[in-house]
């Protein structure tokens, strides 16, 4: 069974500056558990069916004018009918007047009331901006999460095979780590994941030899970030002799984190390799392709052993005296 994830409302109103109306206990126990949001357009003029009612309710100027043109004591009845089925929380926009009435029965039924000076639409999107990656499924991975020329790269691999150590090199060439050794990967749609640190590690490196360091305090602010899309995922292995290791790159390698593919590469290490510079190049190659240019490709073509449409003419498998 999938795990659950909740936002404790206290959240919401600090990162979106929302002003707090009433609310029928301490905002830090109020739980939102999903990510969609309702305007109750049917529901104010009677249609409760498939009502969400667990959902973030956001009430805006149509809804208050759809509301005017009853009287008083028709808005209390419509009002009164939707409260009971207890949102966890109303939200009003455009910095909306409410009368008294309208608080006493949100009492009533202990449904929380909040209000912001934004447009209906533009606050919507910010709040299911928020919700998406709070509430996204998440799950932590062993590995470094740097930021390498706007990309966001993933190294993986065992335990001491040089992963901190080439951040750290990254890190000394003006490049930001993210996490290091515990990496939090949220799936914040159906194409993308970020990484971030965990809270209490967040800008702690281990480096054998050394112990433990700050990297935020090293090199300073500019060397580290709190979250990053992973653009691609860089296995690190010890050298395999016996290995072939793929030379042309032809070929699209992916990983799925949390169901999304990701392109990955495999790079052997081994003493006398630049990793940093690899990893650059490989950031760079990365960003390439996703703009619709294959180097291995165009190769090819020029050597005559593909045509344009990628279609094999001759092997490419033996490439000793290349």
């Amino acid at each position: 069974m999938a795990t659950k994830f909740i936002v404790p409302l206290q959240k919401l109103i600090k990162d979106l500056n929302l002003e707090v109306l009433y609310l029928p206990e301490d905002a830090s126990h109020i739980s939102i558990s999903t990510p969609e949001v309702n305007r109750p357009g049917l529901q104010l003029s009677g249609f409760f069916d498939y009502f969400g009612s667990q959902r973030i309710q956001i009430l805006g100027k149509s809804e208050f004018a759809f509301l005017e043109q009853f009287s008083q004591e028709e808005r209390i009845n419509r009002l009164n009918t939707y409260f009971a089925y207890q949102p966890p929380v109303v939200m009003i926009t455009r910095n909306i007047e409410v009368e008294d009435w309208f608080i006493q029965l949100a009492t009533e039924h202990k449904v929380a009331i909040l209000r912001t000076e934004d447009g209906t639409s533009e606050f919507m999107a910010a709040l299911i901006a928020e919700l998406n990656v709070e509430l996204a499924p998440r799950v932590t991975r062993h590995g470094v999460l740097v930021e390498v020329y706007g990309e966001g790269i993933l190294l993986m691999g065992e335990s001491g095979v040089g992963k901190s150590e080439t951040a750290i090199e990254l890190v000394k060439r003006g490049h930001r780590l993210i996490a290091d050794d515990a990496v939090e990967i949220r799936r914040v749609s159906n194409k993308t994941v970020v990484g971030s640190s965990p809270e209490n590690i967040r800008h702690f490196m281990e480096l054998r030899g050394v112990g433990i360091i700050n990297a935020r305090r090293l090199f300073g602010i500019g060397a580290v970030k709190m979250t990053e899309k992973i653009n691609m995922i860089v296995q690190l292995e010890q050298w395999d002799a016996t290995k072939v290791y793929d030379r042309m790159g032809m070929t699209d390698e992916y990983m799925d984190l949390l169901d999304v593919r990701v392109p990955a590469l495999t790079i052997p290490v081994k003493p006398g390799r630049n990793l940093a510079i690899i990893i650059e190049v490989a950031a760079m190659n990365n960003r390439q392709k996703r703009m619709g240019y294959n180097a291995a490709q165009d190769l090819l073509e020029k050597l005559g052993m593909v045509e344009p449409d990628g279609e094999s003419v001759t092997s490419t498998s033996d490439w000793s005296g290349f």
